[in-house]
């Protein structure tokens, strides 16, 4: 596995990845073609700002994208921000197969040792359940006090409720 910055010719899978209603199901997707394109160049915008950002998952001989996995500086108004958080998005075949959980501890190594970060938070809606069993393998700990409407979401929406995550380096 690698995780690298990114390259033009990742706009096509990446697009075909978020066009997925099934991988978009808990994200507030499908994504068209334009919105996608529009994360993408956020993306690429956070690597150069921040020095960080979200890799392309890349499995050598196999695939040259398999999804995405990352540090944010989250930008939205919420009772634990400032903070930065750890998120993830895989192509369908590649679910299950513990390469977010490989992924995910070195962005987070990465983060606490190269970045000196003392804390990292991860968000999800209480319905992703896969998340949520990442998260805990990950040693990440829910802050049950923590569960907040997302503010980007409206409030009608069924996916406004999130849930936290947090863990310390």
């Amino acid at each position: 596995m690698l995780l690298r910055e990114w390259r033009d010719e990742d706009l096509a899978p990446f697009a075909a990845m978020s066009a997925d209603p099934e991988v978009m199901e808990l994200l507030l997707g499908p994504f068209d073609r334009a919105r996608s394109d529009e994360w993408a160049r956020w993306a690429r915008g956070v690597w150069e700002r921040h020095g960080y950002g979200q890799f392309i998952v890349e499995l050598l001989g196999e695939a040259p994208f398999a999804g995405v996995i990352g540090l944010n500086r989250l930008t939205y108004e919420a009772h634990f921000t400032p903070a930065v958080e750890i998120a993830w998005r895989l192509t369908r075949p590649y679910w299950g197969q513990g390469i977010a959980y490989e992924a995910a501890r070195a962005v987070i190594e990465d983060g606490f040792c190269r970045l000196g970060l003392a804390e990292i938070v991860a968000v999800t809606t209480p319905a992703n359940r896969r998340s949520w069993r990442l998260m805990e393998r990950l040693g990440m700990v829910r802050d049950i006090d923590g569960d907040f409407d997302h503010p980007r979401v409206p409030q009608s929406h069924p996916l406004v409720r999130h849930v936290l995550y947090r863990i310390r380096h």
